[in-house]
């Protein structure tokens, strides 16, 4: 019987293994594992270790190492078709119809890869002979001893057209099998098949479930047009679907009972190998980008997998390219870290060189997926122009938006904000404002005089709302969505009248909320909010200040243009006070004093005549 990898993976995630293990294996909480006596060996001190999160048990006793199907296969002695049956009625699961033609193509595939196997050993066999000297001399110069050749089961492919053609052959394989297997290639011109895998260093690639699949080959002569060459997708192989590596990372990951290492991407065979070396469980995808389905892979192991490139411009690149890739999958406990080395360095290089520890400090350094988008989306151009940095903002806004879950879309949305203004810090947000104190740095108020009515009138100037902090939010209460590219800025500093600040926070709040209210949806929402009065005022205000993004004719396009660039300058009037306050005090910043002020003052004034609708309409 047949069973696919979703349905052994739902099987999985139905069961816990502490419950199917507990049954055979008494055990005890130790933190976020279980602890018991090893059932492979008799021992006084428990050394056997069930990770329900890793879906594991690892027994460091006899060294064995699975999941809760190999773990009946060791104790009860259940073949994996038994032992997947007994499970699956645990989880009350249907078994999969039999259906003949699928059992004949798994009949097929079995005998694939019995071929495959038995060219694996002929290729370990070689590695040793005379032929495999080269080979052996690189792996010497790679550091790798010979006592690990059998672990990574390592061999060697002579220069030879038929060398394993000829010996697979001998044992009863068929020419057509061979090359269905992709270790034979069938000349598109007709002609004989002949070996596919000639002069090269061999590397078994292997399943999930540690079979051997397909193989790769790394080239001895240095002119070879391919430095690496893997085998062709097949009933076994698809390469998409495959990482290097994975039975032996997840070994080494059940054997870090009390770690919460995460398994490693690499990018190459031997960067792999000398991971695994160091006790860190290394994959590698087949020599390209990583694939939708490996990501999966790789979060069924871990929930935030490391992604290890070099730490030069292609090592960059390729990790943007991944950024890129997994974008749209992320989800709450399902992400990448990345580890970004030295340039021109890579995990074999630094094994070799420095050792292990140097290694597993060099990978233990990662960075956060938000942290290296924000990055990616920051080296893209120069931030040195206003409209360079809004760019780059939108960009922001544009790529947390590619996340299809909505509640981390706004989550990175947040984040990738937080960093733009750490970049960019905005100016303070000033005290409000009381009576005697003057108001948004404009200097004291107006003397009316000591009588009742001059102070009433005072008082009353106090609390004026002044024309275009007005028109803006009453543009923004006419037109809601005009507000989409500014709502940091007015949740941090409104619309420049502090009179208006709880209306701008209100106005924010329903935006981010993800109420779509119209103007006059958003108008009954405020009067019942309590905002009616004010929301009066500001209309009064507003109209005294010609602001031509309030005119009814105006078409919305230009509107909203409009009224953007009048926010930028009033919040522009802030950063000069703030930019003015800093200088005031420095040596030597006299001639930058004088030109902030002139801009601040020229700013002012367009504000106060109302001159800055003249100036936007010639932006």
């Amino acid at each position: 019987m047949r069973f696919d990898e979703r349905f052994i993976d739902e099987l999985k995630a139905r069961l816990r293994p502490s419950d199917v293990i507990g049954r055979t294996v008494k055990l005890k909480r130790q933190g976020r594992e279980y602890v018991g006596l090893s059932p492979f060996s008799k021992e006084r001190s428990p050394s056997f270790f069930v990770n329900d999160d890793k879906g594991f048990f690892h027994d460091f006793s006899s060294g064995k190492h699975g999941d809760i199907i190999s773990f009946l296969q060791e104790t009860e002695r259940l073949s994996f078709v038994e032992a997947v049956q007994r499970l699956a009625g645990e989880a009350g699961m249907q078994l999969p119809a039999e259906d003949p033609k699928e059992a004949e193509r798994e009949q097929k595939r079995a005998g694939l890869s019995d071929w495959l196997d038995l060219a694996q050993k002929w290729f370990a066999a070689n590695l040793r002979r005379r032929p495999g000297k080269a080979a052996r001399e690189y792996l010497e110069k790679r550091g790798l001893p010979e006592d690990q050749w059998e672990r990574f089961g390592l061999g060697y492919a002579p220069n030879d057209r038929e060398g394993l053609k000829q010996a697979l052959i001998q044992r009863g394989a068929k020419p057509a099998e061979l090359v269905e297997a992709g270790m034979l290639i069938s000349p598109e011109s007709g002609g004989q098949p002949y070996d596919r895998f000639r002069d090269r260093l061999m590397f078994p690639i292997l399943d999930a479930r540690g079979r051997i699949v397909s193989f790769g080959g790394r080239a001895m002569n240095p002119d070879d047009r391919a430095k690496y060459l893997n085998g062709p997708e097949s009933p076994l192989f698809h390469k998409g679907a495959t990482l290097y590596g994975l039975p032996e990372a997840r070994r080494i990951l059940g054997a870090e009972s009390k770690n919460d290492q995460a398994i490693i991407v690499v990018e190459g065979y031997m960067d792999v190998i000398a991971c695994q070396r160091a006790g860190l469980p290394a994959v590698a995808p087949m020599g390209t980008a990583l694939t939708e389905e490996q990501m999966e892979r790789l979060w069924r192991v871990s929930s935030e997998p490391v992604l290890c490139f070099d730490g030069d411009a292609a090592g960059l690149r390729a990790a943007y390219r991944a950024i890129e890739r997994s974008l749209p999958l992320l989800k709450a406990g399902r992400s990448f870290r990345f580890a970004l080395l030295g340039a021109g360095q890579d995990p074999d290089d630094i094994l070799r060189e420095k050792g292990a520890p140097a290694l597993r400090q060099a990978l233990a350094d990662t960075h956060g997926f938000a942290e290296v988008l924000f990055r990616r989306e920051q080296d893209l151009e120069p931030l040195d122009t206003p409209e360079r940095k809004a760019g780059f903002k939108a960009r922001l806004r544009n790529t947390a938006s590619a996340i299809q879950d909505k509640d981390l879309a706004e989550q990175y949305r947040r984040d990738l904000f937080d960093r733009f203004d750490a970049l960019f810090p905005r100016s303070p947000q000033r005290a409000p404002w009381t009576p005697g104190q003057g108001r948004r740095g404009f200097g004291p108020p107006p003397k009316l005089g000591q009588t009742a009515e001059g102070a009433q009138a005072m008082q009353s100037l106090f609390r004026a709302i002044e024309p275009v902090p007005a028109a803006l939010a009453h543009g923004a209460i006419d037109d809601p969505e005009r507000m989409d590219d500014h709502l940091e800025e007015i949740a941090a500093h409104g619309f420049g009248d502090k009179g208006l600040d709880g209306l701008a926070q209100e106005l924010v709040r329903l935006r981010l909320s993800g109420h779509s209210l119209d103007s006059a949806a958003l108008r009954r929402h405020l009067a019942q909010s309590g905002h009616d009065a004010l929301v009066r005022e500001v209309e009064k205000a507003a109209a005294k200040s010609g602001a031509p993004f309030l005119a009814a004719n105006a078409p919305l396009a230009e509107a909203r243009i409009r009224w953007s660039q009048a926010f930028d300058a009033s919040t522009r009037v802030a950063a000069l006070e703030d930019a003015l306050a800093q200088a005031r005090d420095v040596p030597g910043q006299d001639e930058a004093f004088r030109r902030l002020k002139a801009e601040r003052d020229a700013l002012r004034r367009a504000i106060k005549a109302g001159t800055i609708w003249e100036d936007s309409a010639g932006s």
